[in-house]
């Protein structure tokens, strides 16, 4: 018994060496660098953020694909809106300050450029199945772009893993302590509740997927939206006083520590950046997978949808921070950086009275479930470019579905940090092939975007 208590220390450990390594300033670097060139390279292409909009809203019966736009759009956004959103910038707070909130709205704003690429390439390289549904994603890109299997099979793996922790065992985990922490329900009780909820979904497929996220997306975020907008309400009397803190935070050169531990600029912007680009998902490949079944004209318009995404996160993301700011600002006696990520969370939402909690959790068991959603999806098609028969798919429905029950009773140390290393896993391949293929992504752009041509429909998209 002490070797193996012993044995799966050590392993935790090593896990979270690897962990920290591999979400170092290398691979942070390399990701925010990538943000950084496609939006100089594409001549800030976020400014074209109100013909996104307007796409949005077009249903055109001709286009090709599985899905509309706004549905592919629903359920890349369940996946990405999730505890990360609300835990994750608090955990931001907490570690960089103030200032963090700005870093990781920039990280995001960067961030849309990169999301824009490579939707626009899992669009341009997606593929008909036999039975002529719809498939892409990047390890499509990598093998008909890059003409790399092994990148393709190297993507596909990672992010089957990746599904197991980040999309499922840590959100179910999510829900059921929230569950509990607001209703006193068992965690169990949770676990079986929505892995029969998530049972009935997935079992219509993609069409099914979509049409929760589609009903269940814009009310969640609307309802926390909500929250948020109360409680700056509630600290209306220092929300100025919480923007200055964040500016000046996010460029302060005082010395934090005493010096030993940086300047207060550095670490605002490493953690701030840090959970930005981790709570977009712009860069890691997930997304582009839905997007690929979007039924557009070109693969400039779906770009153009898919980058609307990341600017929903900018906003979700800005308002939790401005709601923890401004808290910290306006109850200085209980509510201090010192409180644990999700300690802070709780305290600012019980500013609001009698609810407060309740909308909280609300938000975190929405984000949740519909996060679990959206990867289940990512984690089937990446198993289906590997595996592509059927029992091998349904076994992994059983499988999916369990895990979410197992999730819900664990305790998921370990899977956060196995989680975080599938997720760096799947960046290095993914950014690799956009920075590869990025005379592609220019020439579709002025094709279709720069010469004005948006509403050309592409003649050999798939």
């Amino acid at each position: 018994m002490d070797f193996w208590q012993n044995f799966v220390v050590q392993f935790g450990d090593a896990l979270k060496t690897i962990d920290a390594f591999l979400w170092g300033p290398p691979l942070l670097i390399l990701l925010f660098g990538t943000h950084l060139f496609f939006t100089i390279r594409l001549c800030f292409i976020q400014r074209h953020l109100g013909k996104a909009l307007k796409i949005i809203t077009l249903r055109d019966r001709e286009t090709k694909g599985d899905v509309s736009a706004f549905a592919a759009l629903a359920v890349a956004l369940a996946s990405t809106i999730g505890t990360g959103n609300i835990v994750g910038v608090a955990t931001a707070v907490t570690l960089g300050g103030p200032g963090a909130v700005f870093w990781c709205m920039f990280a995001g704003i960067l961030g849309m450029a990169t999301k824009y690429a490579e939707s626009l390439l899992a669009v341009k390289y997606r593929e008909r199945g036999a039975d002529g549904s719809t498939h892409g994603g990047p390890m499509y890109t990598m093998l008909n772009g890059v003409k790399s299997r092994f990148m393709a099979i190297i993507f596909a793996v990672t992010a089957s893993v990746a599904v197991i922790g980040t999309g499922n065992m840590v959100q179910s985990n999510a829900m059921a302590v929230v569950v509990k922490h607001t209703f006193d329900i068992p965690s169990w009780v949770t676990g079986v509740v929505v892995a029969i909820l998530l049972a009935l979904v997935i079992l219509g497929g993609l069409q099914s997927i979509a049409r929760v996220c589609t009903c269940l997306v814009p009310f969640m975020s609307v309802v926390y939206l909500a929250g948020c907008i109360i409680l700056l309400w509630i600290n209306r009397a220092v929300l100025g006083e919480a923007v200055v803190m964040i500016i000046d935070n996010a460029f302060s050169l005082k010395a934090v520590g005493g010096g030993a531990a940086g300047y207060a600029f550095l670490l605002a912007a490493r953690f701030g950046i840090a959970r930005g680009l981790f709570s977009n998902e712009a860069g890691m490949g997930s997304e582009p997978i839905v997007a690929a079944c979007a039924k557009t004209r070109n693969s400039v318009r779906q770009g153009l949808v898919s980058y609307t995404g990341t600017f929903c996160t900018i906003i979700i993301c800005a308002m939790t921070g401005l709601v923890l700011v401004s808290g910290l600002a306006a109850n200085p006696d209980t509510i201090s950086l010192g409180d644990t990520n999700d300690i802070l969370t709780q305290r600012c939402f019980e500013q609001i009275p009698y609810v407060g909690k309740y909308i909280l959790a609300f938000g975190i068991f929405a984000f949740s479930i519909t996060t679990v959603l959206g990867w289940f999806y990512y984690g089937q098609e990446c198993l289906r470019f590997l595996i592509d028969k059927p029992s091998v798919l349904f076994a992994y429905k059983v499988f999916y579905v369990a895990l979410t029950f197992v999730g819900a009773v664990s305790v998921l140390s370990m899977v956060w940090d196995f989680a975080n290393i599938a997720n760096g896993l799947m960046v290095i391949p993914n950014v690799i092939s956009l920075l590869l293929l990025h005379k592609v992504v220019t020439a579709e752009t002025k094709k279709y975007l720069w010469d004005k041509r948006l509403d050309d429909y592409d003649p050999e998209l798939k």
